[in-house]
């Protein structure tokens, strides 16, 4: 028997220094994640998300990015039963300079780019992650673009 699970959650990333860091988060069997959780009620996918964040990540102040959302899907098994898991990710600003760790995890790591890529263990997620990171160069480009279209590249603000 298949049950069908959707989670929701977001790529977190902050701004240290005019550099880009994500928020990653390792699970208990020690995959190294973003927020993420199963939706409650009937709520939307992007209040599903904002509550993990607090929830998972201990961040209060951020927002979502409008315009992104992306899904991966796997399959498990638990309890003697087969598990069709959908999740839907989001990207978040964070205006935070820290996390704190919930005891659904083991560690939490602010990771560049680079860094996150190397360290995210499912291709779903980390593909995603790619598609998230030039979202978010683009967005910058269109910014810069409308101020001066010349100089260094910032970030979204």
């Amino acid at each position: 028997m298949t049950v069908k699970a959707v989670s929701a959650g977001a790529i977190l990333f902050r701004d240290t220094r005019g550099r880009r860091e994500y928020l990653l988060l390792k699970s208990r069997p020690g995959d190294w994640e973003f927020p993420k959780g199963g939706v409650e009620g009937d709520e939307e996918l992007q209040q599903t998300a904002i509550r993990e964040v607090k929830e998972e990540a201990g961040v209060e102040d951020f927002r979502l990015i409008d315009g992104f959302r992306e899904e991966y899907d796997y399959v498990f098994e638990a309890g003697g039963k087969t598990i069709h898991k959908t999740v839907h990710l989001f990207i978040a600003r964070s205006f935070e300079a820290s996390a704190e760790l919930s005891k659904e995890h083991r560690d939490l790591q602010w990771r560049d780019y680079e860094q996150a890529i190397n360290t995210i263990t499912q291709d779903g997620p980390r593909e995603i992650l790619e598609r998230a990171h030039e979202y978010l160069d683009d967005l910058a480009q269109e910014a810069e673009g409308e101020e001066d279209g010349e100089g260094e590249r910032t970030y979204l603000a």
